[in-house]
């Protein structure tokens, strides 16, 4: 029934204010005023439309989005929106673009690798989008090892300029969004060469098309990569293949505010530190975090309703059936990631602080936090995606049946999602680069230097390793310093271990080959620590509202105490709990989702998610799942007429004994 909102009496359950929750969510008011106008202002656009994509052949689907970006920018202009404002209405317009390089690598790493003057003139340019462009780093052959590409850029002395070669089919640029079809230049990253010396890699501006009739310029070959996982999903986005045969650019086109090349082909470090780059790095590694936890949101959410909406067995002389909620198993498998995304979202409030301090620290030429700083947001980048990638599927599967129907946005969700655990650096990869930082930390322990911020608390290792935790009931777990000690005893201890291990190598790098999984779990362990104590220093603020400040404590320990039980192993093989300490988390683990129970419809509402953005018929807000989802079948484009198309050529004669006289 339009118009009833069958998930009331779950709403009447609640024990918080859910506005308030809504801007804890959000982060603040403004930021929660701005996302929710936006929301609105895309999901009441018809010209947003989005529940036919799946639906939708390639190139259909492809230049129904070239119309969505297009109106999306008119609104933006119309509006004259700010650019804070316009990055959130193209985020719920929620289809993967040729823009989203643009703004989001394109012209970040001008801003940051650009001199002022490059900056003057490429920026106008490309914020009023008289030009579009991409990001091409990633080749054919080589991804993660940046000092692997092939790409060559070799300084010309006679011209003033730089030659742009593709030397091998490897060497072709391979996956930048927009670069397949729609833009027209790109930052590429090659090898710099100077008089037959080569200078590592670094960016370049090449303009790959006409701005006139929009054909690829001489000495490029350009093209789409082809289909990728997913119905609509990354399909919406021209991810390219380029190859340049001795491409000419002015000398002035390579970004050079940390080193610049003389018009005699002189290589010249300027006196900005190159550390200043890795600054950009933490600002991309920290959306991603945050956009980690919004896309877990929606899934949740999704799951949520759908759990309480669904009733399966129960029934008692004939009375209702029980919801699939109330189930424990659904509960056990559903409210840690509920826990999850608001922990991911505090993560990310803080990786933004990190940003701004680290932002001024190097601009005071203090670098002395940088390692710490890119190790933490290498490691919460991997950890965050890889749980929000495996979360999805598990929101999939919570909604049973249902959730692999396209309708219930969990399979579009998931395909859009999934490549994160890729880009800007493979998981596996950032892990190793985390633990190759805890090794270097451990190994300078006896030297008297002082391990800093996240990793503060290993210079306390001496009493980690012999501590004993000291819960003796359930409710002990609730007890933040009980919890980090736990936390960082093992994470030491797992630290200790694989540096013992490393140092039986006569070469170190053997035993870093050697013993790579042992470190990948240390390193997972030690970036576990920073999400926990970073949920817990939350709770310490002052958080306005009726009850909200414990459901954040009761979703904070079902996240700390589901660790734990995932993680048995490790607690329990390092020492630092005892099987009966792992017992009694399980307890007080149990009785939390009772407690959560009345108010996770509430929880998830806080996300404050519009029916548009979720984009699923399982989620909506209203709960009115069953008769949607049956209108939503018969919009198939198979069903729009009554025989099949197929039927008299191939069915028939089957059915009537006649194959062997059809055409087929």
């Amino acid at each position: 029934m339009e118009g009833v909102d069958h998930l009331a009496h779950e709403r009447n359950k609640t024990e918080f204010d859910v506005d308030a929750m809504k801007i804890v969510w959000a982060g603040s008011r403004h930021a929660f005023e701005l996302s929710d106008r936006m929301a609105r202002l895309v999901a009441s656009d018809p010209a947003f439309r989005k529940d036919d994509r799946t639906r939708l052949g390639r190139k259909e689907l492809f230049k129904n989005t070239l119309r969505k970006a297009a109106h999306a920018w008119k609104r933006i202009l119309e509006l004259r929106l700010t650019e804070e404002e316009a990055g959130q209405l193209r985020k719920f317009v929620d289809e993967p673009s040729f823009t989203d390089l643009h703004w989001e690598m394109f012209v970040p790493a001008i801003k940051g690798q650009g001199t002022d003057e490059q900056q003057q003139k490429w920026l106008p340019l490309a914020y009023k989008m008289q030009i579009i462009g991409s990001y091409a780093q990633t080749e054919l052959g080589h991804g993660s090892n940046v000092q692997g590409l092939e790409t060559t850029a070799t300084f010309d002395p006679e011209t003033d300029e730089f030659v742009i070669n593709s030397p091998t089919l490897t060497s072709s640029k391979w996956w930048p969004g927009g670069l397949g079809r729609i833009s027209t230049h790109a930052i590429v990253y090659a090898r710099l060469i100077t008089n037959g010396q080569e200078h590592g890699v670094h960016g370049f501006i090449v303009q790959l098309r006409s701005l006139d009739d929009h054909m690829p310029l001489p000495g490029i070959t350009m093209g789409d990569i082809g289909m990728k996982f997913g119905n609509g999903a990354y399909n919406t986005m021209d991810n390219g293949v380029s190859k340049f045969d001795h491409v000419r650019i002015p000398r002035n086109q390579m970004l050079m505010r940390v080193l610049q090349v003389t018009r005699e082909g002189k290589c010249v470090q300027s006196n900005v530190p190159r550390q200043l780059i890795y600054g950009t790095m933490v600002f991309v590694r920290q959306t991603i975090v945050a956009n980690a936890s919004t896309a877990l949101s929606r899934a949740v959410c999704i799951a949520t309703r759908y759990s309480a909406v669904r009733r399966q067995f129960g029934s008692r002389e004939g009375g209702m059936e029980t919801q699939v909620i109330d189930y424990k198993t659904q509960q056990s498998r559903l409210f840690p990631l509920l826990a999850s995304a608001y922990a991911f979202r505090f993560v990310g409030e803080w990786l933004k602080w990190l940003y701004t301090d680290v932002t001024q620290r190097l601009q005071a030429n203090d670098f002395s936090t940088l390692p710490e700083a890119h190790a933490c947001t290498a490691g919460l980048k991997s950890l965050t995606t890889a749980a929000t990638a495996d979360a999805i599927e598990e929101c999939r599967k919570l909604c049973g049946g249902h959730g692999y129907l396209c309708a219930s946005g969990l399979p579009e969700l998931f395909a859009v999602y999934v490549p994160a655990c890729t880009y800007e650096g493979d998981n596996v990869v950032l892990l190793l680069q985390v633990a190759r930082f805890l090794m270097k930390t451990v190994s300078q322990l006896d030297s008297g230097k002082k391990p800093v911020g996240t990793t503060a608390y290993l210079g306390r290792v001496q009493d980690l390793l012999h501590c004993c935790c000291d819960v003796q009931r359930a409710e002990d777990w609730l007890k933040p310093g009980v919890v980090l000690e736990a936390f960082e005893a093992r994470s030491a201890r797992m630290c200790v271990a694989c540096a013992k291990n490393l140092s039986k190598f006569e070469n170190p790098e053997d035993g870093f080959a050697e013993l790579s999984a042992d470190l990948v779990e240390a390193a997972v362990a030690h970036c576990q620590i920073i999400v926990v104590s970073k949920f817990i220093d939350k709770l310490q603020q002052d958080i306005p509202g009726k009850g909200v400040k414990q459901q954040l404590q009761n979703l904070c320990y079902i996240y700390v105490l589901n660790l734990v039980h995932k993680y048995l192993g490790d607690f329990l093989s390092t020492g630092c709990i005892t099987p009966k300490q792992g017992s009694l988390a399980n307890d007080q683990l149990r009785s939390l989702y009772s407690q959560i129970r009345p108010n996770v419809i509430a929880l998830v509402d806080a996300f404050n998610h519009t029916d548009h953005y979720l984009g699923s018929v399982l989620g909506r807000s209203d709960g009115n799942v069953y008769p949607k989802l049956y209108e939503e079948a018969w919009k198939d484009p198979l069903n729009d007429s009554v025989v099949p198309d197929g039927y008299h050529e191939y069915v028939h004669p089957m059915l009537k004994q006649q194959l062997r006289n059809a055409r087929l």
